[in-house]
């Protein structure tokens, strides 16, 4: 299973955008990475969550690698990360932050 993050702001996103963005996330994962995402999706409650002083209407989606990419392939998939993002929430490419992490090294 690829390791997912979803952080999202209370309200913020409808229950059939969280439904495709997991089956979209589910279907990224696998293309990219040889397997589906397993989603840890986290709500902010109202009130607390900020930017520049006024309710923050970001989300953070975070998904980790299977192996350390290359900067032009890391750079293709997190358009295609935050597109997929935007397109189903409709949001601002400002209020979304996507990571592809690395696998961590021991």
């Amino acid at each position: 299973m690829t390791q997912c993050l979803c952080m999202v702001q209370q309200g913020q996103i409808s229950a059939a955008a969280e439904a495709a963005l997991r089956t979209g996330l589910s279907a990224f994962a696998q293309d990219a990475f040889g397997s589906p995402a397993e989603i840890n999706w986290i709500v902010v409650p109202e009130r607390s969550g900020f930017s520049a002083g006024e309710p923050s209407a970001a989300s953070i989606v975070s998904l980790g690698a299977n192996e350390p990419l290359e900067q032009p392939r890391r750079a293709a998939l997190l358009k295609e990360l935050c597109d997929l993002w935007i397109n189903t929430t409709g949001c601002s490419i400002n209020d979304v932050v996507g990571v592809i992490r690395d696998p961590e090294t021991s």
